[in-house]
């Protein structure tokens, strides 16, 4: 694969035809390619060549200019089906983040196709919970789901490699581990669920969660109701903590109730719109168990090896596009979030380092128990951590450094 070109004004440095280059090598390997049922509207390879070519340049505007209605599809694009699939959210309708990303993917695939590949989203409801979203697309209740993989731990833990693990990658770093062979690792293990994943929105870091109380030490932690999933959970635990896993839309309700002293969410721009420091006054940093958190796009493996290979380039670069959208949103709103929460009297407050040395030894060891017993995880961990080691080494010459000292430099201008 060839770089992708210094310009490009669709992706902002990205050709159409790069994204498309980017998505086959890094998201589409084997489900994509093997689907033959695909190809049936495509009676032979030069109709095929032309097909995708010109399917490419509209995909590449209709994303790029998705305001502006449905794309026209080339001639032999639109003999292609008319297409209704359902995805069912992990996430509470009222966030313009984590919920509205799959409105999002769902807009980008019906106006690049023309609206003959439409995809209706729903949030959670009793037909499909919050943490029903992995069986509903294993089963065939819905095509597809939007959700965060750490809400399935209990079923097998290697599913925290997908959304990530407590002390491991930020956003650019697990991007790059999933490209750099994470992903494919990751669809080997979904193979059994009947499900393939796409990457679909990352949080980045986030926040250490909101608190009725001060925690000064480790003794603080102990007894304490804390509202967390994935593996974190099972890190405080071990410490002490009466770990509560309680979907979004209940997370308000609980602290409000006092049925959990403490509640870990996003960050300052979600955790507002919940309310959630309306009902506690202290937010700790960092979220160590989430140094970023991606979100997937699940879909049912029979429904996408069914649907015709356009439709599949469509989606994965929707999916590509989402992915990056919504990291670039919570960094925007995230700052002036923050700012209007200590403004209403939130105290924003670091965890004590011996607090945040227990949970990081505590986790390694965790992981090194979990691999011993499950040879799945076994697998993605030896390949995480191998990865984890390399690129932080890369990241302390490289962007650690330079963040460093311009922080730096900025507080002591700041002075003068």
């Amino acid at each position: 694969m060839s770089p992708p070109p210094a310009s490009g004004a669709a992706y902002g440095g990205f050709q159409p035809q790069d994204v498309v280059t980017l998505s086959s090598a890094a998201y589409l390997d084997g489900p994509m390619l093997s689907a033959e049922p695909a190809t049936e509207h495509l009676r032979t390879l030069e109709q095929k060549t032309v097909l995708r070519r010109s399917l490419i340049t509209a995909v590449g505007v209709g994303l790029a200019g998705a305001g502006a209605g449905a794309v026209a599809l080339p001639a032999a694009a639109q003999g292609l089906p008319k297409i209704e699939w359902r995805c069912a959210s992990s996430f509470p309708k009222e966030l313009d983040t984590i919920y509205f990303v799959a409105g999002f993917v769902a807009d980008r695939v019906a106006k690049a196709t023309g609206n003959r590949f439409r995809i209706h989203v729903t949030p959670p409801d009793p037909s499909v919970q919050a943490f029903g979203v992995l069986d509903a697309v294993s089963d065939g209740t819905v095509q597809c789901g939007h959700t965060a993989s750490l809400y399935f731990v209990d079923r097998d833990p290697a599913f925290s490699f997908d959304s990530g693990l407590p002390f491991g990658l930020n956003a650019r770093q697990h991007n790059a581990w999933m490209i750099g062979g994470g992903l494919d690792l990751l669809r080997n293990f979904m193979r059994s669920y009947d499900v393939v994943p796409f990457p679909a929105g990352n949080t980045g870091a986030q926040l250490g969660g909101w608190f009725n109380k001060e925690i000064n030490d480790l003794s603080d932690l102990r007894g304490l109701k804390f509202r967390i999933s994935g593996l974190g959970g099972s890190v405080l635990e071990r410490l002490g903590v009466e770990v509560e896993n309680l979907p979004g839309d209940a997370v308000y309700g609980a602290m409000k109730s006092g049925a959990v002293d403490g509640a870990k969410w996003i960050g300052p721009y979600d955790d507002e719109k919940l309310k959630l420091n309306t009902v506690a006054k202290y937010c700790y940093y960092p979220g160590w168990w989430q140094s970023a958190s991606q979100l997937s796009l699940i879909v049912n493996r029979s429904q996408w090896e069914r649907l015709p290979e356009p439709y599949q380039v469509v989606f994965t670069m929707a999916c590509a596009e989402a992915n990056a959208w919504l990291l670039g949103k919570y960094d925007v709103v995230n700052v002036p979030a923050l700012r209007r929460m200590v403004a209403a009297g939130t105290v924003i407050k670091p965890f004590p380092q011996e607090v945040m040395t227990a949970c990081c030894r505590t986790a390694d060891a965790l992981n090194d128990e979990i691999a011993s017993q499950h040879p799945t995880f076994a697998r993605l961990y030896a390949d995480w951590r191998r990865f984890r080691g390399d690129i932080y080494e890369w990241f302390r010459l490289s962007e650690l450094a330079l963040n460093d000292f311009v922080l730096a430099a900025t507080k002591e201008a700041q002075k003068s």
